[in-house]
């Protein structure tokens, strides 16, 4: 009888835990657009803007003063945590005015006795990198503007002089200095214009090397290097403003597109003294030759400069000697297909060797070359890739670099010996699985971590390097993490996909979270699928889009195919050299086709989306493969691969002259004419990377062929289409209303 009692209590306690979890369960709330996209309700918290002082034992940060308003400078003790006040927002208020410079970047001399704040910003085109600059004396406490004769919110790249005697900037197209002594400016270049462009870059220049800033100090701050470049008899193309007044407004734009010509790019050095320029004479056809990067050699009379030809198959490695211009080739490294940008020229061994990144052994690593010889040794190897360099300790003798041997969406911290002996190290965490990124500072004691996975927001700490151990934990993103726990959110599955070709994939998916394996459901796949990116990532994601999409009933799968920029070594990324939207859409289709072999699976009903690249391969696999996929919402693609700039598309495509068949395989409106399922294009018309004009010839194309589609059009908005009150959630709600009348989540099928 005792026993009976017992166990009708633990029955009774148990069915009471049971209603409570199910009561709480039900009161767990659902994602809404507004949520998402107006309301900004799963804000993140970061560690911004962050620079190590020169003592290395702190670093500044940017903090609210709810005092006088704007932002304080703060310095925080690495070891101890204490926290001074180095500049309160009240010193940056400028003579006759009432509130503080609204910062948006800032910058210290290498000294710390001067600070330099960038503030009243514009974009051009992607950042913003017009504005206003101050400087602050902080020894004086003097604020003073740079350029202050000078048309508001122009200045471009302003850095102190290595010594701290001067600042230099770009104004409209030229190079300024001004003496931060007696406030005298000098312009240092006189031809700046329309088409002349100084110390920065044109549109492509921009967007596809990633070059902004176009001038250099030199270390002894006797002379500046810069690029120039001439866009004259580059063709232009023209955006409309249909929006903003009663008449259109053209806004031309020089853009070389695929086999047209590429602006001229020049190298300069100015010697201050007496304002001369001296050209580097590097040999080629300016207009059929790049110049991506340029920087001080070991000296201030030698820049390095690498050159890519127009298949950007070869790098030339040049020293120029900027008295006399003279230029000497010291090294060559070719690719039979595409070579990027070198970003991890390092000069080591006492200035007689830099270190240079190269895949000619298969997998992405840091080798050294002799600039006497031009022979290149590894200095890391073995069956993985470097991601990406972070930091060279010269002193001790280690190389700090972010890799994932194990694992192709993930990132941890390794290092390994710079003289090439050994074994690579992991310093990450081996309980934190996920993605790694590091600020270290420049004596590679200290370093500001940043973790998080699929499913853990960003978590900032102080840690020692070596031993990798926390000093004090700056965020945690709880309060984003209680708001997550009040909603109910489907998590991400990541697994492999092994297809009939024997190839094998990374992939990712989101399942409804009453899922019943029983029934069937439709499935959204994303797709991006170039070698800009990877979609496949175990890091977190601020946007819960694909949470929401599970929400209302749909499986939600991304794939990344071969080609995309995954460390799964050169045969991976390279097998789509003068095959972009060609090896794509086999491979999301192969694994569209075993996952439609799923018991959950509703075949008929698969659906495809993406954006940029990733709409350009939705709208390549909905036109090749109409039996699998049978709604899809294509943005900001491009339709005709002739029409993308030129910088991209040749680096992947070749020379249209040499695989003019791949460019019309590859480009989805050569396919057009198999559409059959439902298709929502969406495009701003603003976008000045892939042009309105591939919304509109694909449209004509489909038309001709008499097939049906929706078509949005968003004015005046650019590539991300989120400028302008409204457009994130206009744009989302869009989309999700076309995937419920085209691919319904019926949940009882």
């Amino acid at each position: 009888m005792k026993k009976l009692l017992v166990n009708s209590f633990v029955i009774a306690v148990l069915s009471a835990f049971l209603f409570t979890a199910s009561a709480q369960e039900k009161t767990l709330k659902s994602l809404s657009l507004e949520d998402l996209y107006k309301n900004n309700v799963f804000r993140q918290k970061g560690i911004n803007a962050i620079r190590w002082m020169k003592d290395n034992k702190g670093y500044s940060v940017l903090e609210e003063n709810e005092t006088v308003g704007g932002k304080d400078i703060v310095v925080y003790d690495v070891e101890s945590g204490q926290r001074e006040v180095l500049v309160s927002a009240q010193r940056l208020i400028p003579a006759g005015e009432k509130n503080p410079l609204n910062i948006y970047n800032y910058s210290w001399s290498d000294d710390n006795s001067k600070l330099l704040i960038f503030t009243n910003t514009r974009k051009v085109w992607r950042l913003h990198t017009r504005g206003d600059y101050w400087v602050l004396d902080m020894n004086t406490g003097k604020l003073v503007q740079l350029g202050p004769e000078m048309e508001e919110a122009r200045l471009m790249f302003a850095k102190f002089s290595p010594d701290r005697k001067m600042a230099g900037f770009v104004y409209k197209n030229n190079i300024y200095v001004q003496n931060l002594e007696d406030g005298k400016v000098e312009q240092l270049t006189h031809d700046g214009n329309d088409h002349i462009i100084n110390g920065t870059f044109d549109w492509a220049y921009e967007e596809e090397f990633h070059c902004r800033d176009g001038f250099r100090w030199s270390p002894d701050s006797k002379k500046i290097a810069f690029w120039q470049m001439d866009t004259k008899g580059t063709g232009v193309f023209y955006l409309i403003n249909n929006i903003d007044s009663i008449y259109p407004k053209i806004i031309p734009l020089p853009y070389p597109k695929v086999g047209t010509d590429n602006s001229s790019a020049k190298i300069g050095s100015i010697n201050l003294e007496d304002k001369k320029i001296t050209w580097m004479n590097i040999p080629g056809d300016s207009r059929n030759n790049y110049l991506p990067r340029m920087e001080w050699a070991n000296s201030s009379g030698e820049l390095i400069i690498q050159q890519l030809n127009r298949q950007q198959n070869t790098n030339n490695v040049f020293l120029a000697n900027v008295n006399s211009g003279n230029a000497k080739q010291i090294f060559t490294e070719e690719s039979e297909t595409w070579l990027d940008t070198n970003d991890a020229l390092m000069w080591i061994e006492k200035g007689s060797k830099f270190t240079w990144m190269s895949d000619i052994s298969g997998w992405m690593h840091l080798n050294k070359v002799s600039p006497a010889d031009g022979t290149m040794s590894p200095i890391t190897s073995g069956n993985f890739e470097i991601i990406n360099l972070l930091k060279i300790d010269k002193e001790k003798g280690w190389v700090y670099y972010i890799a994932s041997p194990d694992n192709a969406t993930q990132r941890y911290l390794f290092r390994s010996r710079l003289d090439g002996k050994g074994k690579p190290e992991r310093l990450s965490p081996a309980n934190q699985t996920g993605q790694h990124s590091y600020n270290i500072s420049p004596n590679c004691k200290y370093a500001i971590h940043t973790f998080s996975n699929h499913k853990t927001p960003p978590v900032y700490e102080v840690v020692s390097l070596s031993e990798h151990k926390i000093i004090r934990v700056l965020e945690d993103n709880s309060d984003l993490k209680n708001k997550l726990a009040e909603y109910a959110i489907a998590q991400k599955e990541f697994f492999r996909i092994n297809t009939d070709d024997g190839l094998e994939f990374d992939a990712w998916m989101i399942k409804p979270l009453n899922f019943n394996p029983e029934k069937k459901y439709p499935v959204i796949f994303y797709v991006y699928g170039e070698p800009a990116g990877a979609t496949v990532q175990d890091s977190w994601s601020s946007n819960l889009w694909d949470q929401l999409l599970a929400q209302e009933g749909y499986i939600v799968i991304s794939v990344d195919n071969r080609g995309t920029k995954t460390p799964r070594g050169r045969d991976w990324r390279k097998i789509v050299y003068e095959k972009i939207g060609i090896i794509a859409p086999i491979d999301q289709a192969a694994c569209a086709k075993k996952i439609m072999e799923w018991d959950f699976i509703d075949a008929d009903r698969i659906g495809i989306w993406g954006w940029s690249g990733g709409g350009s391969n939705t709208l390549n696999s909905m036109f090749r493969y109409p039996e699998i996929y049978k709604t899809g919402i294509a943005i900001a693609f491009v339709s005709n691969q002739l029409l993308y700039d030129n910088i991209y598309q040749e680096r992947y495509m070749n020379l249209p002259e040499n695989n003019m068949e791949g460019y019309r395989d590859g480009s989805p409106i050569t396919h057009a004419k198999n559409l059959e399922g439902n298709l929502m294009l969406i495009y701003g018309s603003g976008d000045d990377n892939c042009h309105y004009q591939n919304c509109q010839v694909l449209a004509d194309e489909l038309i001709k062929h008499n097939k049906y589609f929706t078509m949005i059009d968003y004015p005046m908005r650019s590539h991300s289409i989120n400028e302008r009150e409204n457009t994130t959630m206009h744009l989302r709600m869009t989309m999700l209303n076309y995937w419920k009348q085209n691919l319904p989540a019926v949940m009882n099928k």
